[in-house]
């Protein structure tokens, strides 16, 4: 296995990914990146000069790492969304209406943005329309269609086009949906999770039969038995029709098997989601982008980026290591600030996406090098302790976030949906501060959502391989298999970020090796970590359950289960050995393993950040 030892991986990834070799003259470092970053979003500001040398702060400090989008496309002449993620408008079951559908996504993705799509308004295969008598052929039949579009628009590059395919698990389709991945080669730039509502996961406690339905009003056959239902794209219940009953635990076990032996789909909580939406009283969702941190309304978009939590512990591997509180909250609101600074530089392939991502001002401050960090101040990932300072750590950063949104609608005015009633009443909203509260319905708020913790994969690399979002460490060295942009791959081998810096001390306490030690951490442990910190996310974490190829089958349905009863808004497992690409393996490993941790995490091959 050949492994590059001319240049890092970091470098590397800033070569092929975000240098602007267009500019003049090209940019020769890293640090001219950020330069072109921080002028081109500071450029909104009365005082651009100063507001660019605080954000250029931020950045060369490694402190925030703006998404990917922002990086490659702030202050070029590229066509491109500086937008990570979208979801797309909602699919009309007609010819018509999906073409425009697959065209709009195809724009969307050739200026960088990955998409979702709720596919639930599409007819089950062989029903026949009202209209014309034809006979459907089915969601994943077109989301077929989608998948050679994409390859096709983004056939060349380093960069692989990502979209996200959600449908109900009510849909008479829903069978077909879970088991679409199980050939290796099908729909490869998806991910598929299964919308799970509340109904549903109650019927699969008490064994009940559960009934596969579709709006009456889109099918030919109106006879049968009929049940209300609230339905993606319809703004109350409608009647829809019985195709066919199952039994919730049979098509519960499916999708769990599914899962465990491929990965695919994951669940989304789409009830718990809802609720919990701050601009519940105004939306509804049915999607998220390609990697589930962000779920968003029809033509919804997010600009992402995280604070690199390695950056701000002080004193590491002693016992006096501790989190930089002050620097933190100030690397917040600058963050915070410059993020809305990105919604209004930034591109938007079509009008509409455009038109709601101004309507909300949603953005997504996350975190990223959790696992590193934790092992900075000595704490191992799957400990209460760890949870604990991971919890207060995200709280404070919730409260300097929503202070901040609020000092911006003082200068700039709250975003145009905010309705102060309602907004005050939403669930997240009321479990903030006093103080904060009374700041929102004073003054308003800038941003509707201000948090969502992204894979942030690329960008941790670019960083110096920390550990990527919230995961757990997988290794403590490895060897990265990496596209290259001609179509071929580079091998790395890395170190990281935190282990090498602890190898590198010459006073290494040998007390601080417990956080690096080899294996997987518990799935159990993995969803308290996530559970720890969804409440102090307005948005969703994009978190995968990794578990040991020789994981039994039966503990996939108590692992979702499990997520569910720990009020997450959504979970994806990933098993090793269950998928077929390698990007990740370990120097001593005699054969290529799959080490890819999960679709969620949009890995090298498909990217979101």
């Amino acid at each position: 296995m050949a492994v590059s030892p001319e240049q890092s991986l970091a470098e590397f990834i800033w070569q092929t990914r975000y240098r602007d070799a267009d500019a003049q003259p090209p940019e020769s470092g890293l640090d001219d990146s950020w330069k072109r970053v921080a002028h081109a979003v500071a450029a909104i500001e009365r005082e651009a000069a100063l507001w660019a040398e605080r954000f250029l702060h931020i950045l060369r400090s490694l402190r925030f790492l703006p998404g990917g989008r922002i990086v490659a496309g702030a202050g070029t002449l590229h066509r491109v969304t500086l937008c990570n993620c979208f979801v797309m408008g909602l699919i009309g079951d007609s010819i018509e209406g999906i073409f425009e559908s697959l065209k709009e996504g195809a724009l969307t993705m050739q200026e960088g943005g990955g998409v979702g799509y709720d596919f639930s308004t599409l007819r089950p295969r062989g029903a026949r329309a009202r209209a014309t008598g034809m006979v459907a052929s089915g969601p994943v039949s077109f989301m077929r269609v989608w998948d050679a579009m994409c390859a096709t628009v983004l056939s060349t590059g380093a960069r692989r086009g990502a979209m996200m395919a959600t449908l109900r698990c009510d849909h008479p389709d829903i069978e077909e949906f879970i088991d679409a991945k199980r050939q290796a080669d099908c729909l490869q730039h998806f991910n598929i999770s299964v919308l799970i509502s509340d109904a549903f996961m109650d019927a699969v406690a008490r064994d009940a039969p559960w009934p596969l339905v579709f709006p009456v009003e889109e099918l030919r056959e109106e006879g049968g038995e009929h049940v209300k239902r609230a339905w993606s794209g319809k703004p109350l219940p409608v009647a829809c029709a019985i195709q066919r009953t199952v039994r919730a635990r049979d098509l519960w076990q499916r999708l769990c098997d599914s899962a465990y032996d491929c990965a695919e789909p994951g669940v989304l909580f789409i009830d718990r989601i809802n609720a919990m939406n701050n601009l519940g009283y105004c939306e509804n969702l049915s999607a998220t982008n390609p990697c589930a941190e962000e779920p968003l309304p029809p033509f919804g978009a997010c600009n992402l980026g995280s604070l690199n939590l390695p950056a701000f512990v002080l004193e590491p591997f002693t016992p006096r290591a501790h989190f930089d509180d002050q620097g933190i909250a100030e690397a917040t609101r600058l963050a915070v600030r410059f993020l809305d600074n990105v919604t209004e530089i930034s591109r938007f392939p079509l009008l509409r996406q455009r038109e709601q991502a101004h309507r909300s001002r949603r953005i997504g401050l996350g975190i990223t090098g959790l696992a590193d960090a934790l092992a900075m101040l000595g704490l191992h990932y799957g400990d209460e302790a760890a949870r604990i300072a991971a919890a207060r750590l995200m709280c404070r950063i919730r409260d300097a976030a929503y202070t901040a949104s609020v000092e911006l609608a003082r200068e700039r005015g709250a975003f145009p949906a905010f309705d102060r009633e309602h907004y005050a009443a939403r669930p997240f909203i009321q479990r903030l501060p006093p103080a904060v509260r009374a700041a929102i319905e004073r003054d308003g708020i800038r941003n509707s959502h201000l948090l969502a913790i992204a894979p942030a994969g690329t960008i941790s690399l670019l960083a110096g391989n920390v550990s990527s979002g919230i995961e757990p460490l997988f290794g403590t060295e490895a060897v990265r298999r990496v596209r290259d942009g001609q179509g071929g791959w580079r091998n790395f081998r890395v170190s990281d970020y935190a282990y090498a810096a602890w190898r590198a001390r010459p006073d290494a306490q040998p007390r601080f090796s417990a956080p690096f030690a080899e294996g997987i951490v518990s799935a159990q442990h993995q969803l308290l970590m996530q559970a720890a910190l969804q409440p102090y996310v307005d948005g969703a974490i994009a978190k995968t359950v990794r578990l040991a190829s020789d994981a039994v089958r039966g503990s996939v349905p108590e692992i979702l289960e499990s997520a569910y009863d720990l009020g997450l808004k959504g979970c994806t497992i990933f098993r090793d050995a269950s998928r077929a690409a390698v990007i990740r393996e370990s120097p001593a490993s005699s054969a290529e393993r799959e080490a890819e941790h999960g679709k969620h995490c949009c890995d090298l091959e498909r990217e979101s950040d």
